[in-house]
């Protein structure tokens, strides 16, 4: 999770799974009525627009315009093996 001081508040998350990365983008005002989740959660799921940026063929960006976060819940056999906490970075 990164939250750039020249990004005026906007936090940004990238998420990964076995298909490649994918970006968040969480205005001021959503993640902060989000944040709990944002920051505990060690699964989400994410909804929102899906914006693409493409300055060129090999550049193309994905990006997700976040309006909700829901926290996925594991079974208790996998929760300890997943960390709780998110890798925060500035």
């Amino acid at each position: 999770r990164q939250r750039p001081g020249t990004a005026s508040g906007v936090v940004f998350v990238t998420m990964e799974d076995e298909h490649g990365f994918i970006n968040l983008v969480l205005w001021s005002k959503v993640f902060e009525r989000l944040r709990r989740v944002a920051t505990t959660s060690s699964l989400l799921l994410a909804k929102g627009k899906i914006d693409v940026s493409a300055p060129s063929a090999e550049q193309r960006v994905v990006y997700v315009i976040v309006d909700a976060l829901e926290r996925v819940a594991l079974p208790d056999s996998r929760r300890a093996r997943v960390p709780s906490m998110s890798r925060d970075f500035h």
